[in-house]
């Protein structure tokens, strides 16, 4: 793992050169696979994402250490996050085992709920030196209301990092997670207005079926991360079932494989889309 910088320093890097990070969620070996080689072929660090769920699934320790390892192995430049972290317990958990940016997601929340347990993980946060990261503003989760509008205000985002510390902040533009079922419109000039209100690292949360152009341009706005999560699941369990319905191999280190690549694929593709046009952008 080649990062020497905190991934606070390296959002302020990024803001400075209008680029941004790609986050990646991962589920099992195989997803963390195709993500980190994805990201060594191509010479760009990265964001590997575990939420709640996965850490279930695959344990705490034995996730960091999978994560941290491959990082190691592909020599990537990589930070490892807690997305989507509901509860300070879990924060601290994340913490103490070697993470390097966690999430407090208490955007469902008031705005002064929200606050207060932002600004608590954001004091824990101080003493391992991590990022944290918060949500403010309605972003619809899986299974929610996408017609429901919540949009961040710049004001408020303002008044809400000064008055929790957080070094990075999701905003609510018009992106969601999971598939749209039409092209998603993100309002860009509100963006801007954020940009302007705050110097917090903008997080775009949703980065799944977003055009290439349209992430691009959030960029050459402010967002310094972009979060992936729902194409590298599909592409996977998309590839797998094709191969298993086509073949009677048993094996699965002769199947997965095929799984595998088609994530590192799809995550080449993104991190060229969103990091190529960076340098144009500084040209200009």
């Amino acid at each position: 793992m080649k990062n020497k910088i905190s991934l606070q320093e390296k959002f302020k890097e990024l803001q400075q050169q209008k680029k941004t990070l790609l986050a990646t969620n991962f589920y099992n070996f195989e997803t963390l696979k195709g993500v980190v080689e994805a990201a060594a072929a191509v010479n760009k660090p990265i964001i590997l994402q575990l939420t709640k769920s996965s850490i279930d699934y695959m344990g705490l320790s034995v996730a960091v250490g999978l994560a941290e390892s491959m990082l190691q192995y592909h020599e990537v430049e990589g930070w490892i996050h807690l997305d989507h972290g509901d509860s300070y317990d879990l924060a601290a958990s994340c913490l103490d085992a070697g993470f390097s940016s966690v999430m407090i997601d208490a955007s469902e929340q008031s705005f002064e709920e929200n606050v207060r347990v932002t600004k608590a993980v954001v004091k824990l946060a101080e003493k391992y030196g991590a990022n944290v990261e918060a949500e403010l503003g309605y972003i619809p989760k899986l299974g929610q209301n996408t017609a429901k509008v919540g949009f961040t205000e710049a004001k408020d985002a303002k008044r809400f990092v000064e008055a929790t510390g957080v070094n990075a902040l999701a905003v609510a533009i018009g992106s969601a997670h999971g598939f749209y079922k039409d092209e998603p419109k993100l309002d860009l000039d509100r963006l801007t207005e954020i940009r302007n209100a705050t110097d917090a690292a903008l997080v775009l949360h949703g980065g799944s079926g977003i055009p290439h152009d349209v992430l691009r341009e959030a960029v050459k706005r402010g967002i310094c991360k972009i979060n992936l999560a729902t194409e590298i699941k599909n592409i996977f369990m998309k590839t797998l079932k094709n191969r298993l319905l086509n073949e009677d191999e048993i094996d699965l280190r002769k199947v997965f494989p095929y799984a595998t690549n088609s994530v590192t694929d799809i995550v080449k593709d993104k991190l060229l889309a969103i990091q190529i046009e960076n340098t144009v952008l500084l040209n200009n």
